[in-house]
């Protein structure tokens, strides 16, 4: 039994982005690795923010900064297969909230993985948490927020 349970509500997802295993994700047992899996979250999420008109950076020093990850493998994934990012945000609280992932190869349908990564607003000048942008909450009007 998995020490952590995903479990995200489909009504949070708002996003879908398809990226391709590279050789180069292959780990020594020949299935894409750990590592690599992490880039291709990191990269999913920089879609999602750009499509969604979100720098990752303000003019005046406000970003997002990731605070933790976590992910479920559920199947292997190998060299060129296509893999779905489908991403949404939930538990919003003052400061941030969550953007979560469901990974799922398209050719056959198999969930692959699930992942959640936390983030915070920060302002990179002062070196300090800010609270969330109203700019940035008002996107995403369907998201639960928690205190």
């Amino acid at each position: 039994m998995p020490r952590l349970h995903l479990d995200f509500p489909e009504n949070q997802y708002c996003y879908t982005t398809v990226l391709t295993v590279r050789v180069t994700d292959i780990n020594a047992a020949n299935h894409l690795g750990n590592d690599s899996m992490i880039s291709m979250i990191s990269e999913a999420r920089a879609r999602f923010l750009f499509d969604f008109g979100i720098q990752e950076t303000q003019d005046d020093g406000v970003g997002i900064i990731v605070t933790d990850l976590a992910t479920t493998y559920k199947a292997e994934a190998h060299a060129r297969d296509k893999l779905q990012f489908e991403v949404g945000v939930m538990d919003f609280n003052r400061y941030g909230g969550d953007i979560m992932f469901r990974i799922t190869r398209p050719a056959d349908g198999r969930l692959i993985a699930m992942a959640k990564s936390g983030f915070v607003f920060f302002n990179y000048k002062s070196g300090k948490v800010v609270p969330m942008p109203d700019a940035f909450h008002r996107k995403f009007d369907k998201v639960n927020w928690i205190d």
